[in-house]
């Protein structure tokens, strides 16, 4: 079975609204690549709606969806940033936050309440976003005497590689990316040729 090599996220940000029994829940989506993204804004939201009773929100980094957090933020536990990470799980995004800002309309919703009220602002801002979907990338730095230049740029050119870096002296050095599931076959290719030593950077 073919890897799977591309991951679904969000274009911008957008924006969304639920309402229900005079309580507001505005939610924003936003396009993350780090943990450091991710506490400014919601540093920043703090700043802007500092008279709203709850910040509730949750994220999922990686194309993997390895790492993720969520919070209540002062919300009944499993009320409000599960229900808003369940949204995400459920429409398959990535490299994404969603915060959802509740001013408190003087009713109680109760658990059930809660759970659909955090659900359905965080449906609304997915909603309303633009999903794109990007291509996995492995980055490489191949290493290679200049005698070898034609061979490696044959490689190159065949796979139709992307070049980011490039230091053609004695020693030449060339970095470029390869899409996920062609990585192998363009690794074992370059292997192929006598002398060339590669180096992994990063998958993005």
């Amino acid at each position: 079975m073919q890897e799977k090599d591309t991951y679904k996220t969000i274009k911008k940000i957008s924006d969304g609204l639920y309402k229900d029994k005079g309580s507001k829940f505005i939610s924003f989506a936003y396009p993350v690549l780090n943990e450091e993204d991710i506490k400014e804004i919601l540093n920043g939201l703090k700043k802007n709606y500092h008279d709203a009773h709850h910040h509730c929100y949750a994220w999922v980094l990686g194309y993997q969806k390895e790492y993720y957090k969520f919070n209540d933020d002062g919300e009944p536990s499993g009320t409000a940033g599960k229900p808003i990470y369940g949204q995400i799980l459920s429409h398959d995004l990535c490299n994404i936050l969603i915060v959802v800002i509740r001013y408190f309309g003087g009713t109680k919703l109760g658990v059930r309440g809660l759970i659909n009220a955090y659900k359905g602002a965080a449906k609304d801002v997915i909603d309303n976003s633009i999903i794109i979907e990007n291509v996995i990338q492995n980055f490489y730095r191949v290493h290679f005497e200049y005698t070898h230049m034609n061979d490696v740029m044959r490689v190159m050119k065949e796979h139709e590689l992307t070049q980011h870096a490039h230091d053609f002296a004695m020693d030449c050095r060339l970095e470029f990316s390869v899409r996920l599931s062609q990585s192998d076959k363009v690794i074992d290719q370059l292997g192929l040729i006598h002398g060339v030593r590669i180096e992994f950077l990063e998958t993005k």
